[in-house]
Formats: C-alpha cells, sequence, structure tokens
C-alpha cells in the first residue's frame, strides 16, 4: 500500500498543502470565511503526537496543542490507566498507542511529536521520530547518555528536523537581564560557578527495590517500559516516578534539574565541552565501617567539579561545582546574611561568580528565576523576584510548534533556545557529572583480595571525541548496552 503524501523534513506543512493545492488548481476558500474568527485551517495545523502522555507528558502535549489551535491525532502510554488519562479526555478523537514504534509506523501523517517517557527511553523515541522526519520535542535531559546526545544532534541537522528539549526556563524571558548583565560586564571576568539543589527528593541511595511479578497493574505494558533496559520481573517503586534514582532508566538529580540550573551559566556565559569531571559522594553506613555499595543507583549525595575553557563571554577559565542532596555553598560576604541564596530558602540555586560581583538566581524550570546582581561597592540590583502574567512555560512548546510550521534553518527555529544544536552539548555537559559519580563507584580486587576503589581522581576529557583519556574504564558510560529492538542504531 502507497504511503500517503506528506511534506519533507524540509518542507512546513502549509507550504506542502499550498503548492499541492496549486498544482492541482483547487480554490481553497479562506480559512475566516470557513470556520469564523480565530478558526485554524486544517492545511494551518501541525499534525502531533505524544510518546509519553502522563505526568509531564500531559502538559507537555496540551502546550504543544496550543490550545487545540493544533491537531492531536496520536498518544502513547504504556498505562492509560494513570496520569495519562487527562491527556485520553483533553484529546478524545486521539488513538491510543502502548508502542511509540508502531504508532509512528501506522500513523505516517504525523509531522511532530512530544516524548516525555522516563530518560532512558528519550534517546531511542527520539530517533525513532527523526529516523522518519518528524520533528522532536524531547524532555530533559534530552537523552541518557552522553553518546545518545551527540548522535541526536547530528542526526537533527542531517534529517532537517525541528527539535527542542524541554528545559522550558531556556525561553525564560527574564534570562536576557542575566545575560545583559554578563554583556555589559556588570561582574567582570568570572572565574567560579556555583550550582546546587535540594534533589533527590525521592528515595534514592539505598538497595534496588525487589521485585515481584505478581503485583503488576494489568494496564502496565512492563516490558515497553523497559525498553532499552535488561529485562527483569516488573519490580514495584519504579513506574511512575522513582526510577529516577537507578541508572539503567534515570539520570539522578542532574538529570532531572540540571537542564533547568546548568543550563543558566552554560547559556549565559557561552561554555563548550567541559575539560575535566571529578567528583565526591557522599557515603551512608549501615554497619560500622563498611559503607553502603550500590553502584546500581545514584548517589544520596554528590559533590562535582568541571572545568570549562575560556570562551568570548566568561573571558577566563571557569570552575563550576554542582551539589545536590541538599548540600549547598557557604554564603558569599557580599550577599547580605538575611538575603536567601539561589531561591527560596536557598534550597537551588545559581552562583556567577565575577571579579567585581555575584549573580544569583533560581532554578529556572516553573519555578520565578529571582535574578540579583550584587557587586563589591554594595551596589544591588533585582529583576522581578514573581512572574505573574508570564505565558504558561515561557512559551517552550508554542514555539517549538511554531518553528515547525515554518521549517528547518527558519527565523522561527533558529529562534528556539533549546534545539538540539544547543540542548546537546549542553546535556553532554550535564551528563558528564553522572559519568563521573559512577566511574567514582568503579571498584575491583586487589593483590590482597580487598574490594579497592580505582577511579577515584580526575578524568580529563576530550569533548570533541567524547572520550576519557586517563580511565579508559569510564569510557563505558559515555554509551550504554541496549536490549534488542530498542537499541539507537
Amino acid at each position: 500500500m502507497k504511503k500517503p503524501n506528506k511534506p519533507s523534513s524540509g518542507q512546513t506543512r502549509r507550504d506542502f498543502i499550498k503548492n499541492a493545492a496549486l498544482a492541482s488548481s483547487v480554490f481553497i476558500v479562506p480559512r475566516h470565511v470557513l470556520g469564523g474568527v480565530g478558526y485554524t485551517a486544517p492545511s494551518d495545523q501541525l499534525v502531533l503526537a505524544a510518546i509519553g502522555s502522563g505526568g509531564k507528558g500531559a502538559s507537555d502535549i496540551e502546550l504543544a496543542s496550543v490550545g487545540g489551535r493544533e491537531r492531536v491525532i496520536a498518544l502513547c502510554d504504556v498505562d492509560f490507566s494513570g496520569s495519562a488519562k487527562r491527556s485520553v479526555e483533553r484529546f478524545p478523537d486521539a488513538k491510543l498507542y502502548a508502542d511509540y514504534r508502531e504508532m509512528l509506523d501506522k500513523e505516517t501523517d504525523i509531522d511532530a511529536v512530544t516524548i516525555s517517557t522516563p530518560d532512558h527511553v528519550h534517546g531511542p523515541a527520539a530517533k525513532y521520530a527523526m529516523d522518519r522526519g518528524v520533528h522532536v520535542y524531547v524532555q530533559k535531559p534530552m537523552t541518557h547518555n552522553i553518546s545518545e546526545a551527540r548522535m541526536l544532534t547530528e542526526l537533527a541537522r542531517e534529517k532537517k528536523v525541528v527539535t527542542q528539549m524541554g528545559n522550558q526556563g531556556g525561553s525564560n524571558p527574564l534570562l536576557k537581564l542575566v545575560q545583559r548583565w554578563i554583556d555589559e560586564d556588570k561582574i567582570g571576568a568570572v572565574s567560579k560557578v556555583q550550582v546546587w539543589t535540594n534533589r533527590p527528593v525521592w528515595p534514592q541511595g539505598g538497595a534496588f527495590p525487589a521485585s515481584n511479578a505478581g503485583a503488576k497493574p494489568d494496564d502496565l505494558d512492563w516490558d515497553l517500559w523497559l525498553g532499552p533496559a535488561p529485562e527483569i520481573p516488573f519490580t514495584p517503586n519504579l513506574h511512575p516516578f522513582n526510577w529516577r534514582g537507578w541508572w539503567d532508566y534515570g539520570t539522578g538529580a542532574l538529570g532531572d534539574v540540571g537542564c533547568h540550573l546548568i543550563d543558566i551559566p552554560f547559556r549565559t556565559l557561552g561554555l563548550k565541552y567541559p575539560t575535566d569531571a571529578e567528583c565526591s559522594v557522599g557515603s551512608v553506613f549501615s554497619q560500622m565501617w563498611t559503607p553502603d555499595y550500590h553502584p546500581d543507583g545514584c548517589p544520596a549525595s554528590s559533590f562535582i567539579t568541571l572545568h570549562f575553557d575560556a570562551t568570548p563571554k566568561s573571558k577566563s577559565r571557569i570552575e563550576m561545582t554542582w551539589s545536590d542532596g541538599g548540600i549547598r555553598p557557604s554564603h558569599p560576604d557580599i550577599i547580605p546574611a538575611d538575603d536567601d541564596i539561589g531561591g527560596a530558602g536557598s534550597a537551588n540555586g545559581v552562583l556567577i561568580m565575577g571579579e567585581k560581583g555575584i549573580i544569583s538566581t533560581n532554578i529556572n524550570d516553573s519555578s520565578p528565576l529571582m535574578p540579583k546582581l550584587y557587586l563589591n561597592d554594595g551596589t544591588k540590583e533585582e529583576g522581578p523576584q514573581s512572574e505573574e502574567g508570564f505565558e504558561r512555560e515561557y512559551g517552550h512548546q508554542r514555539l517549538w510548534v511554531e518553528a515547525c510550521k515554518a521549517g528547518f534553518g527558519s527565523a522561527e527555529h533558529k529562534g528556539l533556545t533549546s534545539s538540539f544544536d544547543y540542548a546537546g552539548p549542553m546535556t553532554e555537559t550535564v551528563l558528564m557529572g553522572n559519568l563521573a559519580i559512577r566511574s567514582y563507584m568503579l571498584r575491583r580486587e586487589n593483590e590482597q583480595g580487598r574490594q579497592e576503589f580505582f577511579a577515584r581522581k580526575k578524568l580529563l576529557w576530550d569533548g570533541e571525541n567524547m572520550r576519557i583519556t586517563n580511565m579508559e574504564e569510564a569510557n563505558q558510560f559515555v554509551t550504554r548496552v541496549y536490549r534488542d529492538g530498542f537499541g539507537m542504531g
């Protein structure tokens, strides 16, 4: 059976319909005559689908539909009995699928998809869609590992698809104020950035939960939920949220909010790949003298140091530190003791530290950015500390939709704040922290028959070639092993 015609990856849907109409000499009645003021003709609608329709996926596809202006024809989820029901109710005419591969193979009219699954499915699902010329909006982190991020960044250019990562704070208008402070040299040459979070706020740092095949909910397709991860019996307390703390599925605190926090200095300072990574993690002792060892999961807390070469905006080599598990930096002297650093209660934040002062911001997800500038001479300047009246999630999904309709290479596409050309390298930087954590936990038996940790050192990173140059064993974490049928091939 011949596949239905659809726009090529470099052609907008609007141009496709217009050219087809001219070729057949069909007269198109103006859409305002057919549908009234505000009506969007089918020929001007983007045909959308969701991969992951519950949780964040529900709001992603809702916002991508721009209040119903665009057409959602399919929803994919491994469990429609949970929060995905919200999407089914919102889009009652959409066809339902459990397997994104089946959906994309059957629904050949799909122009673009939102991907809001657990982290380990982001890369395989995005590649499957992009290989078919479908535009993609992928939740943060863009991918589960560094190799996937590089592959998708290059594939987006090859396939000429419009991409956006779901770190919506990148579209926050208040980031322009922080950028102006940097560009106007308000704080001088920047030498240090401190980033921290109160995450994890889910179970993390302990033993992997026990499997219980008999407890699997009837509506959950466990095999598809596992996707590229190793096959195991159903394990409670992973779906729908607590998967974040396990390496086979999640990327820990860094993956959860690193793309919201590290994005701020990475963007405003024009950073590139880090040159090295070093970390330490908090130890938990359930018995004397023997720390718990759970290398299959993320630690309860970690401290990571990355270095970056100078850029035209940063002017000097930069040290960036990341801490999670509620560990935050000490309060700088030039910031009044009663002022929070970062966000409310100093729970999450970024300090950009220069020779003449400090910029403080909150996490940039959908929380208020709360930008503040403190100078050594006592001057304080601040932007709005609340964001009432802002477009929901700063229009991040809507802007992607408009770029999809305008086409690859359009002004709308180039104006996106987190297309993969930007989001790919930034995600690689975030995931470097996880590579350091996983390397830190590597151990082997020594000559005395004792287990010793052998990779607890500064790891030197060749960003262009995606390799640790001084610890070969660490390079296993640049990518992963994929289960048959769910890979990146």
